[in-house]
């Protein structure tokens, strides 16, 4: 799998206290088929559902390393109640006090869900706004049924009976134990070390461990460091630090091992999708199993031009660079052109176009021009494979 760090990592991890357990076992699915087939849109590395609420259409992220959570324009155009309000953390250890809700009823194509717990949130930050989503379905909401996905076919699927899966063409087998809202934490051992991942389909990225796990001066394995904000999570962004990319010999996930991995180091340790895209799977909350079937058989594979950049204001700020020698752009930069694209005078259209389409992703150099204080500066970049 080709890994191309041109893109800021984008991923919706958040965790409520456990005090919520009894407000997440809330609700019911009814299906109309035995199994039922649900559109799902898998791009820029997130799966994406159509649900109808109140009549509505929204498009939500699927998500197992959050709960279920809808908007505040959902939340006040449905006149809904306020159950309770809790503290709640996202990836980059940001803490936020949100409401939470009942939804009387919620359709995802023929499946429909009735009373179902979710927090309320703000989706209007710049990634989120882009990629248009208005909410999140969570595990707390999928743990009612079983699901199948196949991101490379764009399918998804939900049962009642884990019988109409056929488990037995599944050759890999991850057991799990889940947080109070419901999201599967798998135990894996990478570097000697034993660490719990969520396996998170919100998150972009591949195989992520937190800082703390992580020591660069006695680590065993070549690495490659960058140093800025490498991901974005639920209410915006962290703290620039120094982050750290290796591929280990071999390591574990649920006592399973795998060679050619690449693993990042950051505030969360997550198992997300570049790594679950070269497997079909199914998720059984009912015996706390996740069944993995590899489609894809390549070696994780990291490419980058050497740093990353977000939409800030409506400019394209370098916010992340890769630690070596001699290197041209760095941490603040704002990029005036890729190319011969002008990333001057943009506009939320135009800015949201360019960060989810990203001029350079298929070239192997970019002219780049930057502007630096008071200077203006032309250099040339090669894209670099890291790792190899």
């Amino acid at each position: 799998m080709k890994k191309v760090l041109f893109f800021v990592l984008i991923f919706f991890t958040i965790t409520v206290s456990a005090q919520g357990r009894k407000f997440f076992e809330k609700g019911e699915a009814i299906l109309k088929n035995p199994v039922e087939k649900i559109n799902l849109t898998f791009e820029n590395e997130i799966p994406l559902v159509k649900v109808i609420i109140n009549g509505k259409p929204y498009q939500f992220l699927f998500d197992t390393g959050a709960p279920t959570v809808i908007s505040h324009s959902v939340y006040d155009e449905m006149n809904l109640k306020k159950k309770h309000k809790s503290r709640v953390g996202d990836s980059q250890k940001n803490k936020q006090e949100q409401i939470f809700t009942e939804l009387p009823e919620m359709t995802i194509d023929q499946v429909i869900f009735k009373n179902v717990g979710a927090m309320v949130m703000d989706l209007q930050g710049h990634e989120f706004g882009c990629l248009k989503i208005d909410g999140v379905i969570g595990a707390n909401q999928m743990a009612k049924l079983f699901w199948r996905m196949n991101y490379s076919e764009n399918t998804l699927e939900a049962t009642t009976d884990l019988k109409n899966f056929r488990i037995e063409d599944y050759e890999t087998v991850f057991k799990f134990f889940s947080l109070s809202q419901k999201t599967p934490i798998i135990e894996s051992k990478i570097l000697d070390k034993k660490i719990n991942l969520t396996f998170d389909t919100g998150f972009t990225g591949g195989i992520k461990i937190s800082d703390s796990e992580y020591n660069s001066k006695n680590a065993t394995v070549k690495s490659v460091e960058s140093f800025g904000i490498n991901s974005v999570g639920a209410f915006g962004a962290g703290k620039p630090v120094s982050s750290y990319h290796f591929r280990p010999k071999e390591l574990e996930l649920a006592q399973h091992k795998f060679q050619n991995e690449i693993v990042t180091t950051g505030n969360s340790s997550l198992l997300g999708n570049e790594f679950l895209k070269k497997f079909k799977f199914i998720i059984d909350w009912e015996n706390n199993k996740i069944y993995l079937h590899r489609i894809i058989d390549t070696p994780s594979k990291m490419q980058s031009f050497g740093f990353a950049y977000r939409f800030v204001n409506l400019k394209a700020k370098v916010v992340l660079v890769f630690q070596q020698k001699d290197f041209p752009i760095q941490i603040d930069d704002e990029i005036l052109s890729i190319n011969d694209t002008s990333f001057e005078n943009l506009n939320d259209i135009s800015s949201c176009e360019y960060l989810l389409n990203r001029v350079e992703k298929n070239f192997k150099s970019i002219k780049i021009k930057i502007k630096r204080g008071d200077q203006i500066l032309d250099f040339t970049v090669d894209k670099k494979e890291y790792l190899n």
